[in-house]
């Protein structure tokens, strides 16, 4: 049987993590950076990394390419990897494309839960940048029959990318917004979610890549502190801190929205490894120390 090949554009820590989880299958991976440097930092993971940027991309690149992950941020007028696409035939062998979004793109829901049934609402420019490539990937797939899934992610936390690091560092602060809740995901459980889209193609679907458990980011330092047997830090008023924050900062808080993940359950039969904040910290630190 042939070996299948996954492209993954701007393989970074989501697109390293779906490499770990592929490698050994039935997958070849290769991966782009924008620097020669970063495509050797590929390389020495097991990815065949290649310098690339959108200005340097020749369709000519997807040459016997099966799947295409694209994980790149957009620019003002929407994705650059797919305006240089628009106007090209893809290969035949390109059967799926997945591209990286964020649930930003809902907008501001007063702490309401939202799914993918959900109209857009992007309360900052960002997330219409982000709206305006996820339409440009479904227009590319549909003009040339390739399946194409969007996935909407919230939050991303991780190994090396926790609020356990935070704490470590001294970075984490308790900030007391009431009302405020966010939701997050463990990188392994959206490799998990890819992996399975790859295994059940269905153009046009919307995935929101969310866990079980939509809170306060003050809630999560709070747990990381006691798994570390650390006293937390205390809880400051959004008040106090708003006008230190950058506009990024500001933009995280402006918004707040719980996020449904049942699509993901139900339509490609993912069940997270890390259902919470709680389990997904637990099993960071329990691998670290297993280490």
């Amino acid at each position: 049987m042939r070996r299948k090949t996954i492209l993954i554009l701007g393989a970074g820590y989501s697109g390293q993590a779906l490499a770990r989880l592929l490698a050994g299958e039935a997958w070849r991976i290769e991966g782009t950076s924008r620097s020669e440097a970063g495509a050797a930092k590929l390389r020495r993971m097991g990815i065949q990394g290649r310098a690339m940027t959108a200005d340097s991309f020749a369709p000519s690149a997807l040459a016997g390419i099966d799947a295409l992950l694209i994980s790149v941020p957009p620019d003002d007028q929407g994705d650059p990897f797919a305006r240089r696409l628009a106007l090209t035939a893809p290969p035949p062998e390109l059967t799926w494309i997945g591209y990286l979004s964020t649930t930003g793109v809902y907008g501001d829901t007063a702490g309401a839960w939202v799914d993918e049934t959900a109209r857009p609402n992007p309360s900052n420019p960002r997330g219409r940048r982000r709206l305006l490539a996820e339409s440009q990937w479904f227009d590319f797939g549909a003009r040339s029959g390739i399946a194409a899934h969007v996935f909407r992610l919230p939050g991303i936390y991780g190994p090396g990318r926790s609020a356990l690091d935070d704490v470590r560092a001294g970075k984490a602060r308790r900030i007391d917004k009431p009302g405020q809740v966010f939701s997050r995901i463990h990188v392994a459980d959206i490799a998990r979610t890819i992996a399975a889209s790859l295994d059940r193609p269905n153009a046009g679907t919307i995935y929101n890549v969310a866990d079980d458990l939509p809170c306060a980011s003050a809630e999560v330092v709070a747990y990381a502190c006691e798994l570390l047997g650390m006293a937390p830090p205390p809880l400051i008023p959004f008040a106090e801190i708003e006008a230190s924050l950058s506009p990024m900062g500001r933009e995280f808080y402006a918004d707040t929205r719980r996020v449904r993940n049942e699509r993901i359950k139900r339509e490609l039969g993912v069940s997270l490894q890390f259902p919470t904040y709680r389990e997904g910290l637990r099993g960071i630190l329990e691998a670290e120390r297993a280490s």
